[in-house]
Parts: C-alpha cells; structure tokens; sequence
C-alpha cells in the first residue's frame, strides 16, 4: 500500500482523551483513509471493533513512522497541540486544528450485551482518574436512596482508579475491558458519574446520562453523544482544575443533588444545568 490514503494520528492519553478522537477516526475513515493510531491501545480498542481505525500501536515505533503516509496528525508538544489554547470543545479543537472537516456519529454505533448485571438499572460511577474531580460519596449515596424510592435498581462500577469504593457500597461491577464495558453500559438505563473517561463512554452511547462536572471546565470537555446532561456548580472561581483548592465547595453535594433531581426530572438532554438560573445551553 502506498501512502496516498493511509493518515498517521499519535495521541497520548486515558480514556477520555481517546474517546475525544473517535470522531476523527470515523471521519477520516468515512473519506476513504486507512488509519493507523499509535496510543493508549487499551482504549483504541473499541475503534477497532468499529472499524474506524486500521492499526493500532502503544507508540511512535520507528517502522511505524517512517512509512509514506499522506500526513501525520501528532498531537504532541511540538506538532498539533493536544489541547485547546481556548475554552473551545476538545473534539472541535482536533478537526480545526488538523483542518478535516467532521462528519462522525452522534453516538457510538454499539448493541446492548444480551445479558448483562446492568441491563435495566441506573449505574453510578463515584470515581474518576483524579481524586480531584470527586465529590464527596454522600452525594451518590443520596442519589442511590431517591432512585430506590423512585422503584428503580442501581448498581455501582469501580474502575481501576475506584478501589475505594470497596466495602462502602454495593452492589459494585467491576469490567477493565472497554469494548466489553460498552455493551454493557448499553444495556444500562441510566448512568450518573463525575467528569471521567467512563462517563464520558456512557454518554456517547446514548444511554441516558447525568454527569457531575466542578473544576473542570464543561464547555472543553462536554461529552459525545446527544442524551446527557452536566450538572455545574458554576462558582466564579470554576473552572480551576488540576489548580484545585482544598475545600472544592464547586462538589458541594447540597449544590449538586438538588441540580441532580431537578434534570432528572426535567430530562432535557445536552445541556449544562447551574444553579438558579437553571440552564445554560
């Protein structure tokens, strides 16, 4: 194969930062390129399962770059840089930056595990890959009590990070592999999380979701998917992540469990809900 149409994207990053290429490999396949990703292989997985990437390698390896390509996409200080100089939404920062007009999915095109623990029930994922980003448990242990009156089921995950979460709630799934993860996640009804690599997959499947964003900044790391919702604490001091103070009061649960009942209720998906003002589109 020459390299008229085989592209080269490099990325470092968790989760999170890999979902937010997904839709420059479907749009890059989608105009007849043959792409090839060096990354977090863990989580380019699932692209291969899509078929919106075409090799995929855990670095830069030198008989990997040196072959014709018809441009390299290298997010990379030094080359394209992998996050936005700007309040701008990540995903529109990597097509302006690599100049690729989008065309990709709204949502992940993945069916439900046939059977799976989740199917059905409402998952809440207290974690993250920064402590940083989590309020406190008390806030999903509310949520867990206004679900169960409500009549639904919960379930909580733990991630590799969440260890934590062991011996404090339950019932608790644990599922390391993405592309296994996704189907289940599909099956779910309903997901509540923080800003994470894991919400922002449950997001971008569909499934309903209600995610808890505090120093970071919503408006740059919002999710894919089109049945979500953020709940923000909006302070003036937000956002501030990994700048973040002691006290965090932007993860305060009496802020955020009240913004949780009233968009739960509301349902109106791909908004921010703040306080007070209620919606901030």
């Amino acid at each position: 194969m020459n390299g008229t149409k085989r592209i080269l994207i490099y990325r470092r990053g968790a989760l999170g930062d890999t979902l937010f290429l997904y839709p420059l490999f479907e749009t890059l396949k989608r105009k007849g390129f043959y792409v090839v990703v060096a990354g977090n292989t863990d989580y380019l997985q699932l692209a291969r399962k899509l078929n919106w990437i075409d090799e995929a390698y855990t670095e830069l390896f030198p008989e990997v770059v040196e072959r014709p390509y018809f441009r390299k996409l290298l997010f990379t200080k030094g080359s394209l840089p992998p996050f936005p100089q700007k309040r701008q939404w990540i995903v529109e920062h990597y097509f302006q930056v690599s100049g690729i007009e989008p065309k990709f999915s709204e949502e992940l095109p993945l069916e439900p595990a046939k059977k799976s623990p989740l199917k059905g029930k409402f998952v809440l994922h207290p974690g993250s890959g920064s402590p940083k980003k989590n309020p406190p448990l008390e806030l999903f242990l509310k949520i867990e009590v206004f679900l169960k009156e409500k009549g639904y089921s919960v379930v909580y995950f733990e991630g590799i990070a969440d260890t934590w979460l062991e011996g404090k709630v339950k019932p608790i799934f644990k599922c390391e592999d993405i592309s296994e993860l996704a189907t289940h996640l599909k099956a779910a009804l309903g997901f509540i999380g923080n800003d994470s690599g894991i919400s922002q997959l449950a997001a971008y499947l569909g499934i309903p979701s209600f995610l808890f964003f505090g120093p970071t900044d919503p408006v740059v790391w919002r999710p894919l998917g089109k049945n979500w919702q953020i709940l923000y604490s909006a302070l003036p001091c937000s956002p501030c992540f990994p700048k973040t103070c002691q006290k965090r009061p932007c993860l305060n649960p009496e802020i955020l469990f009240p913004l949780f009942t009233h968009a739960f209720k509301e349902k109106k998906p791909c908004r921010i809900v703040v306080p007070m003002s209620g919606e901030n589109e």
